[in-house]
């Protein structure tokens, strides 16, 4: 469908002309009062045109039984972290019921630059679900880190109006913002008056004022609820996030009420193929936040209408004349499963995917692995006292922990009994060759090595591993398969995955990713590994913006204090 003529969207939805097509036999659920109301849904081109009333049709469509609800809005994800095209990620997550998504392409954008957002905003005019992009405001992320491309201000204005744009995305240089660095306010400056997403964990009190003032409207990085209130209570968008490996819904649900829900939104950030076909999408949210004892009303209002008005989409969120024929056909409140999706007018089908044009991807052989031996992963030092990086299953956050590792033949090995293991970082953009190793803790893992290129938002190469030799053939067969995911043990290539695109994405429909990942967790269990998700966590262990503890080609960054450790 497309736009339809204004004449006809007024013929249609006052019963002149047939409606060009009728949901009939559902239950509306009325997001202004609660209600669901048994009513025909008209819908003209890719508007709806009619509703609480009676429409004759070309098309009527049978949806006895069923309850509709607006199609569902992700506030704040990266297309990338889902290891698929654009094109994928929109077959994969629609039938879920997801009719928009906000993205930031700044993984991308950290490895080409001004090519990759260029990619999804001519993707996101193709694809059946409405995606929107945010114009990445941190590439890199700080300057604690390698990455394959720098934008200024002056980089991203020229794109401010393109009409698949919908601001500034999330601010991650909180520190920069607090002390007015002067390419930050460039920014800040550039995009006044315009939405500008945040990114400020665990800020708080007058340091959080400060960074609200800058403009900044939304933000996902709250991971408790007094955290959650006070950002709500200064005015900012709270956008509530259940990802592949940050967590929060259920440390932020007391906070969906019908009296927050207006300020609440949802989203994933990060979420995988493999978790979304063993658990859902935004979907999965929505029936996990109600069986945790949050109201219907106050959930459906945050994955929709909230999340429209919270970024400026005045077209959508609701069932109901002149909004976006965005629906979604649920078997009942509480479990939300679609059996049905329409975005902009059209049925979620094969035949509507096959249906799209395309773009060839960009980025191809972006990944420079440079050579590496085992003895590249020793760890030299007089030191006993031991920065090691704490994990902390279900969030980004990491600890900042010390233990006594005492060197050996100018090495500090391993030390699987205490589950510490090699983390490396290995600059992969052909810049500087830089290299830096560091200790991390929590991955359960005995022995081998799983590598990674999706490296956030560096997208370097990082490599964790209880063997060196092992860990030196991950990264050469990452070289080889330009990026991705390699489990590696014995000197054997146990599995992987390649992402030849910028080194995050395959090629691959998302099914065959899914089954390439399901093998990868296999292999990475049989090393040891006892997290769910080990990849994903392995790149928010490179990212200097979250704290405590992380590293980058740098070397280890102490994130509290905003700088390298020595």
């Amino acid at each position: 469908m497309t736009n339809a003529p204004l004449s006809a969207r007024i013929a249609q939805g006052q019963g002149a002309a047939p409606a060009d097509i009728v949901l009939r036999g559902g239950r509306v659920f009325d997001l202004i009062t609660g209600d669901l109301v048994e009513t025909d849904v008209a819908i003209c081109g890719d508007t709806v045109v009619g509703v609480f009333g009676t429409y004759e049709a070309n098309h009527v469509v049978d949806v006895t039984g069923k309850i509709l609800v607006p199609g569902f809005i992700d506030t704040h994800l990266h297309i990338e972290s889902s290891l698929v095209t654009p094109f994928e990620f929109d077959r994969c997550v629609a039938p879920f019921g997801v009719t928009t998504a906000i993205c930031d392409p700044h993984e991308i954008a950290n490895v080409c630059g001004l090519t990759g957002i260029n990619y999804f905003l001519g993707a996101s005019a193709l694809t059946l679900m409405d995606i929107r992009v945010q114009l990445s405001s941190c590439v890199p992320s700080t300057h604690m880190e390698t990455s394959g491309a720098v934008l200024e201000a002056a980089d991203i204005l020229p794109l401010r109006d393109h009409p698949r744009s919908l601001g500034l995305a999330e601010f991650m240089n909180f520190p920069g913002v607090l002390m007015q660095d002067p390419g930050v306010m460039a920014k800040l400056e550039g995009f006044k008056g315009r939405h500008i997403d945040g990114h400020c964990p665990l800020l708080r009190g007058n340091a959080l004022n400060g960074y609200i003032a800058a403009g900044i409207r939304t933000e996902h990085e709250a991971t408790t609820a007094e955290e959650g209130l006070e950002k709500l209570r200064k005015g900012m968008r709270l956008l509530i996030r259940e990802g592949s490996v940050s967590k929060d819904l259920h440390a932020l649900a007391p906070l969906i009420t019908e009296r927050h829900s207006p300020y609440i939104a949802f989203c994933t950030d990060d979420r995988n193929p493999l978790d979304i076909g063993e658990h859902g999408h935004l979907d999965y949210m929505i029936r996990t936040a109600i069986a945790l004892g949050a109201e219907p009303l106050a959930v459906y209002r945050a994955a929709s209408l909230s999340a429209a008005e919270a970024f400026g989409l005045k077209d959508r969120g609701l069932i109901a004349p002149g909004k976006r024929a965005d629906i979604a056909v649920i078997d009942s409140l509480e479990s939300c499963h679609a059996s049905m999706v329409f975005a902009g007018g059209v049925q979620v089908t094969d035949a509507a995917f096959a249906a799209r044009k395309t773009i060839p991807p960009v980025a191809r052989n972006s990944v420079k692995a440079p050579p590496v031996v085992a003895s590249d992963f020793r760890t030299g030092g007089n030191r006993v006292e031991t920065p090691v990086i704490g994990i902390i299953p279900g969030k980004i956050i990491t600890e900042h922990l010390t233990y006594d590792i005492a060197p050996k033949d100018g090495d500090k090995a391993p030390d699987i009994a205490r589950d510490l293991v090699k983390i490396a970082v290995i600059e992969r953009h052909g810049k500087n060759g830089n290299r830096a190793t560091g200790f991390v803790k929590g991955f359960g893992l005995q022995r081998g090595a799983i590598a990674s290129t999706v490296c956030h938002d560096h997208h370097n190469i990082a490599v964790v591993g209880a063997d060196y030799a092992d860990m030196a053939l991950a990264v050469q067969r990452l070289g080889e398969i330009e990026g991705g995911f390699v489990v590696v043990d014995g000197g054997q290539v146990l599995a992987e995955l390649a992402l030849p695109v910028a080194g995050l994405m395959s090629l691959q429909p998302f099914e065959a990713v899914r089954s390439s990942l399901e093998n990868l967790r296999a292999a990475a269990l049989g090393l040891g590994v006892t997290l769910e998700e080990p990849f994903l966590q392995l790149a928010f262990l490179c990212l200097p913006v979250i704290p405590h503890l992380k590293i980058t080609d740098h070397g280890m960054v102490d994130v509290d204090r905003f700088e390298v450790m020595p």
